[in-house]
């Protein structure tokens, strides 16, 4: 009976007739960054918890993700999930459905009662934070998880900031920032409500360290002229009229045009017509396609009998009458002109959400605090401002506006405080290179459409979108290319022709390289590009 091909080899290898000479390149094992944790603006390690998910480990997938953002079933329900945009399985048959796994990982996690265990370590240093915002709570989270006293100043009656104050309750219901505001507090968090702290002078003296996350409050200005009498409210007003004195909205007005197009614009409409409006418009000077809110939003608005009237601006509001400017655009050069050519409108309320702004007052006479021009405060690589012990994050430093920033900004503000008050230095993270779609092998992947919830049409405040059943968590997860890092396929240790591939006991895989000749079948048959071909001169 002839041999084993392994016994073979190895008795080949022995006689040293070793194949290793004959390489000019060899294989290597790669962890790679998936392209959803590279664009993560909170940092999580995405491809890491849908495994979990996948596997049925959803306390263990919770864990994971609550070591880089403490609001999953908040984010789950507010994201606009860049993940998904870079998912490599949106090239293949549809991103996988990240955003709602979060969502429905973070509502399990809310039924089942899970919680954080309580720091029993204590540095002894006090931590002012000014705003119970998405970012300032999230900051209270990673300083109350290094053991600092943190006390959260905010001014509204409850907390939440943006999530409570700038979401529609049919995107994000109360309940859900209760529960995981709550979490927090269990940490040891004190969270004062009602205390508008006015300025920083007014704090700066009391605490070891501050972290500002106030948020842009001001709405920003307009060209338009706005007569006496007409009938104007800003989106942040709306809002917060909706989450404190409902009452006062009960007759909004049957005809409501929205100027602006963001996400806030989207949300300022569709909350419109659950307030009974019976004809919505959104007025935006571009095209449709350079809204900047998020298409999925935009679709949900159009699906709901909203109109969005582009190449439009709106001149002067007068009473119940609004004078529109029809405009053009020039897409290649970005350039925005007036056609001469006019239209009027009556309208009962007009809702603006062009944008809001810095109140700067509040670092009034403070000279190391730097403010750009475009009203941002300045902040070094640990998120500290020119003044010492004073650092600040989410929608008052440069960079995009959202929750999941304010969370990551957070997150790197807390390490920068902790570093300050005598804790461990970061250490800078390496980050590997990102794997893209050309460096997987998807001929052993099936295709498998993404499973979506199908939104019913519903005009109530009610939330519309339900979560993903277990079984969904897993097989949506399950979809998951694991884009460069090996899941323990073993293609390369079936098809290497040399059994160069060696198993550990651990279940990892390596190269013996006395027998690898570096054909680079291994690399060619890894499914997710967790092997790559290097050259042996290196």
């Amino acid at each position: 009976m002839p041999k084993p091909f392994a016994t073979v080899l190895e008795t080949a290898t022995s006689l040293g007739n070793n194949t290793g000479s004959w390489r000019t390149m060899r294989p290597e094992y790669v962890n790679e960054l998936p392209p959803c944790n590279a664009t993560c603006p909170a940092g999580e390690n995405v491809q890491l918890w849908l495994s979990l998910a996948m596997a049925g480990k959803f306390r263990e997938a919770w864990e994971i993700i609550m070591r880089d953002n403490p609001f999953p079933a908040i984010m789950g329900r507010v994201c606009y999930h860049s993940c998904e945009k870079t998912c490599n399985r949106g090239l293949f048959d549809g991103a996988v459905n990240i955003n709602m796994i979060e969502k429905s990982i973070g509502d399990i996690a809310l039924d089942s009662g899970w919680i954080l265990p309580r720091v029993t370590s204590s540095s002894g240093k006090k931590v002012c934070v000014v705003g119970g915002g998405p970012g300032g709570l999230a900051a209270a989270y990673f300083l109350a998880k290094l053991g600092h006293h943190i006390t959260v100043y905010e001014a509204h009656a409850n907390p939440g900031g943006m999530m409570r104050y700038g979401v529609p309750r049919y995107r994000l219901p109360s309940k859900i920032i209760d529960a995981e505001v709550k979490r927090i507090k269990d940490l040891g968090v004190k969270i004062v409500c009602n205390k508008k702290i006015s300025h920083l002078k007014d704090i700066i003296n009391d605490f070891d360290a501050v972290y500002i996350s106030i948020g842009a409050q001001v709405a920003s200005k307009s060209d338009t002229v706005i007569k006496k009498g007409s009938c104007v409210i800003d989106a942040m007003d709306l809002f917060q009229k909706l989450e404190d004195n409902p009452a006062d909205l009960a007759h909004f007005g049957k005809k409501v045009f929205v100027y602006g197009g963001g996400n806030t614009a989207i949300d300022a409409a569709r909350t419109a017509l659950r307030l009974g409006a019976e004809s919505v418009k959104i007025i935006y000077r571009r095209t449709i396609n350079n809204m900047p809110a998020h298409e999925t939003e935009i679709s949900d608005a159009l699906m709901e009998g909203i109109e969005i009237l582009c190449l439009r601006t709106i001149n002067t509001v007068d009473g119940d009458q609004i004078l529109l400017d029809k405009m053009n655009y020039d897409e290649e050069f970005g350039i925005l002109s007036k056609t001469g050519e006019t239209e009027v409108w009556q309208v009962d309320n007009i809702i603006f959400a062009v944008g809001q702004t810095l109140d700067t007052t509040f670092f009034d006479g403070i000279s190391d605090i730097l403010i750009s021009e475009n009203g941002a405060i300045e902040v070094d690589r640990n998120m500290m401002t020119g003044a010492t012990g004073v650092f600040a994050g989410g929608d008052i430093v440069p960079g995009k506006r959202s929750v999941t920033n304010a969370v990551g900004h957070a997150k790197k503000a807390a390490k920068g405080i902790d570093e300050y008050l005598g804790g461990a230095s970061e250490v800078p993270i390496v980050k590997n290179a990102v794997a893209h779609f050309k460096k997987l092998n998807t001929i052993y992947f099936k295709k498998d459409k993404r499973t979506n919830i199908l939104r019913p049409l519903n005009l109530s405040f009610e939330e519309i979108l339900p979560s993903y059943t277990n079984d969904e968590i897993s097989r949506e997860a399950s979809r998951c290319f694991s884009c460069g890092n090996c899941f323990h396929c073993d293609n390369c240790y079936g098809h290497c022709p040399d059994n160069a591939i060696r198993k550990q006991q651990n279940g990892s895989l390596t190269v013996n390289y006395d027998h690898c000749k570096g054909c680079g079948i291994c690399a060619a048959e890894c499914p997710c590009g967790a092997i790559r071909m290097v050259s042996e001169e290196k």
